[in-house]
């Protein structure tokens, strides 16, 4: 016989507990996937800077800091050492070339040079005696060729008189025998001192080449003795104005010593230090410009240093017009410098959010700029004002520029 089961009841405590349960997995699968989860952050509007993106031309600029340099510098150095004597011409006066700056005072100097004049003038003196003795020695043997010649000649006449002579039997064979053997001793001493005194000849020459050289080798070693002490006394190389250090009588100066320089001021070039990460784009020809009074100018790269010093290379810079008064050497200035002609590009304006960024992703401000998103970006080539968009944003779009210091994290931004 069937029996009658009874359907169980479910209590309030259960139903209660199985509604929670259901409402929390419905939470939990809405804030997985329906929620937007990120984090947000409120941010009034008045303290960021939001500007557009757009398209126009761009030219890679970099700023550089230049120096005001007089067109030429000449250096004075001391070429010896001694002790001040007397100073002529002060600090910022204007010289001319050859104009006597000070004189300097070596008594260990001048003693050396003229030790060394009296060396150099007793060799001159041995020379000369030299070139004197190979004179005399030549002339001894022309004596004793022209000797030689006129004996011969005589014996060449008695030998034919006696030729003769012994023919006709007028003189004994003995006699003629005599004759012969002294015209044939004399052809003999002729053909000595000829080729004596031809070898002696080239000889000579030769040696009054050299004594002559060596002659003049010592004039000028004696003029080079001498002009030594002409440069204890410092004159102006140019003419310019004189910038010297502080000079007073009695001051002592090393050899080699800087004590000032000439700068010719009849015109200006900007030396400029750049990074040596821009060392390869670097070439003469490029433009920078600055501005001074309220007016622009430009320069133009003339030469470059590629010696790099503390992370920067040098260059000088020539003005491509005019000269702007009233600059003064020392001076600087702030150059825009042009790394290439402009091109078309989609540019971002410079701001503050790249030094939280690295230029890798910036807030985008929706359209009615309640809103504002991280988004990727990629940036290129950059310059004082603007940065090349390569990917991420397109021509119109809103950004926040200024800096994101104090946004965290958070990758929205309401915007109040």
């Amino acid at each position: 016989m069937d029996k009658k089961i009874e359907k169980k009841k479910i209590s309030a405590g259960k139903a209660a507990a199985l509604i929670l349960g259901v409402a929390l997995a419905g939470f939990i699968i809405y804030t997985a996937f329906f929620m937007d989860s990120r984090q947000v952050l409120d941010v009034e509007k008045e303290r960021i800077f939001i500007e557009s993106v757009h398209e126009d031309s761009f030219r890679e600029l970099i700023d550089v800091n230049g120096t005001v340099q007089p067109i030429q510098t000449t250096y004075l150095d001391a070429i010896e050492g001694g002790v001040i004597q007397q100073v002529f011409l002060e600090s910022g006066a204007m010289v001319e070339q050859g104009d006597t700056i000070l004189i300097l005072s070596n008594s260990n100097l001048q003693l050396s040079v003229l030790q060394q004049e009296a060396g150099l003038y007793d060799q001159i003196n041995n020379v000369r005696n030299s070139r004197l003795n190979l004179e005399q020695n030549h002339l001894n043997l022309q004596k004793e060729l022209a000797n030689s010649i006129s004996q011969l000649e005589i014996m060449k006449a008695r030998y034919s008189r006696d030729s003769v002579l012994y023919a006709q039997n007028l003189i004994s064979p003995q006699e003629f025998e005599e004759t012969d053997q002294n015209f044939r001793f004399q052809q003999l001493r002729y053909n000595l001192n000829y080729e004596s005194y031809r070898k002696d000849s080239v000889q000579v020459q030769q040696q009054m080449m050299q004594l002559d050289d060596s002659e003049q080798r010592m004039w000028r070693s004696l003029d080079g003795v001498q002009q030594i002490m002409e440069n204890l006394v410092v004159t102006s190389p140019i003419s310019g104005q004189l910038s010297t250090i502080e000079l007073n009588p009695g001051q002592s100066i090393r050899q080699g010593e800087r004590l000032g320089q000439v700068d010719v001021l009849d015109g200006f070039k900007v030396r400029a230090g750049i990074d040596e990460f821009y060392l390869a784009r670097i070439t003469t020809g490029l433009e920078g410009s600055f501005s001074y009074a309220g007016e622009s100018y430009v320069v133009e790269i003339e030469r470059i240093f590629p010696v790099i010093q503390d992370g920067r290379f040098e260059v000088d810079m020539m003005f491509r017009n005019e000269i702007p008064d009233g600059l003064r050497r020392g001076q600087t200035l702030r150059i825009r410098l042009e790394l290439g002609d402009a091109s078309r590009a989609l540019l971002l304006p410079r701001g503050g959010f790249y030094q939280q960024t690295g230029g890798n992703w910036i807030y985008l401000v929706n359209e009615d700029e309640t809103r504002a998103y991280m988004q990727p970006v990629r940036l290129g080539r950059g310059n004082s004002d603007y940065f090349e968009v390569l990917e991420g944003l397109r021509p119109g779009d809103r950004v926040i520029t200024s800096s994101y210091a104090a946004f965290g994290s958070h990758e929205i931004l309401n915007l109040n």
